[in-house]
């Protein structure tokens, strides 16, 4: 299901005296099936963009096409469009409402008009993909979860409602190091196994450059860069620019550099430092 953004501007508190532009013609294109990075300073319009990917705002300037509907046309379906592209909150206290964690995962099913057994099946499938065993947590009341399981039931709750398109506004943020790890599992299969696009927000370098395979800049309510995650990544003086670090990766690799190691620049992984490192030691005990 495509998504394209076409001179988007947004501004708040508009005909004001505070009035403040966020969006500056924004223009952006995601394909079906993408995993795509979105990044950039606090402030920068990510989020403010992203909702509109989800119909939360509606243009005034510019359009928004979700699967080639526009979400400003007065007989759009904001309703269908909500649940084909499913918004997961960085907080979610947002989403999570209702008294245990199956009736809160039940609740878009419920409002979508199935049948119990559709919304049964829903439900036990959505916990199911993000790691929730059902018989575990579905009676559950939802607040005496752990932050990374409220993480995984709002995404199970998203998923109950079929999406094709995931906007993760930055999921992991507030977790533990064992926490992150497990919802950027979540996330990689999800992808994986279900072949679901997803604009994946996060102010944390390593997280995207593990996931993405596309990479957003926004700085000042603009795009600024869009390209390949390693290329994006190899732009090391103008990300520092705008106030943003690289991977941890990416930073050993930068001081090797310094320190006279010919490695290649793009380096994302542990087994990809590893294995370059590896090859110009060697060819440096080979030239002494």
């Amino acid at each position: 299901m495509p998504i394209d953004v076409i001179n988007l501007s947004h501004s708040y508190k508009t005909g004001t005296p505070f009035e403040h532009k966020v969006l500056f013609d924004v223009n952006l294109h995601i394909s079906d099936g993408e995993f795509v990075g979105l990044i950039g300073p606090t402030r920068s319009g990510k989020t403010t963009l992203a909702q509109y990917l989800n119909a939360l705002y509606i243009p005034r300037q510019g359009r928004v096409l979700i699967d080639n509907e526009n979400t400003a046309d007065k007989k759009a379906d904001l309703v269908s469009i909500r649940h084909r592209v499913g918004y997961v909150f960085q907080n979610p206290e947002y989403q999570l409402f209702a008294p245990t964690v199956g009736e809160d995962i039940a609740f878009g099913p419920i409002n979508q008009n199935l049948p119990q057994e559709e919304i049964d099946r829903l439900v036990k499938g959505s916990m199911e993909m993000v790691g929730l065993d059902f018989n575990t947590f579905c009676h559950r009341d939802i607040f005496a979860l752990s932050g990374g399981q409220k993480r995984r039931a709002a995404i199970a709750g998203v998923l109950a409602c079929r999406p094709k398109v995931l906007v993760l506004d930055d999921i992991t943020s507030g977790l533990d190091p064992r926490g992150r790890e497990e919802i950027m599992k979540v996330v990689k299969d999800l992808h994986l196994s279900q072949n679901i696009t997803i604009l994946f927000i996060s102010n944390s370098m390593d997280e995207v450059a593990l996931l993405a395979r596309r990479l957003l800049v926004m700085d000042n309510g603009k795009i600024i860069m869009d390209g390949p995650t390693r290329e994006v990544f190899a732009r090391t003086e103008k990300l520092r620019s705008i106030g943003l670090e690289l991977p941890e990766i990416s930073i050993i690799i930068d001081s090797l550099q310094s320190a006279g190691f010919n490695l290649p620049r793009g380096i994302l992984t542990v087994d990809e430092a590893i294995s370059e490192i590896a090859a110009a030691l060697h060819l440096r005990e080979g030239h002494q």
